[in-house]
């Protein structure tokens, strides 16, 4: 399941459990719908728990990349309050260079929001 969370200057949701091919529809749209503005796409992504990924929803999120590739987005943080989820997310950081992502635990959320609004 994907909710949407109201920060404003950032697009946030929280992942919890399944994600269906309509979830993953609903937040690449709104993915276009920023880049089309000529907007930077700064994430705030909360994993609550990880329960799979429909896999048409998958091809989807592959297309959307393949496509507008990831120069639209500027900063992304991942909270989650499995360890190796941020620690994941630092190493990613340090592979894709011209994007600016950090992992954070649950109770740095407020850190977290804060990355991103530094931009």
């Amino acid at each position: 399941m994907i909710e949407f969370l109201d920060i404003t200057g950032v697009v946030g949701y929280r992942l919890e459990g399944k994600i269906s091919t309509e979830e993953m529809t609903s937040v690449l749209d709104l993915f276009r719908e920023i880049i089309a503005r000529g907007e930077k796409i700064n994430l705030y992504q909360e994993v609550t728990s990880i329960g799979g990924v429909e896999f048409e929803a998958m091809g989807e999120k592959l297309k959307f990349f393949l496509d507008v590739g990831l120069s639209n987005f500027g900063r992304i943080a991942v909270v989650a309050d499995k360890k190796w989820i941020p620690r994941l997310v630092d190493l990613e950081g340090r592979l894709f260079r011209n994007i600016e992502m950090r992992g954070f635990s649950m109770e740095e959320k407020d850190a977290a929001i804060a990355f991103l609004k530094e931009a």
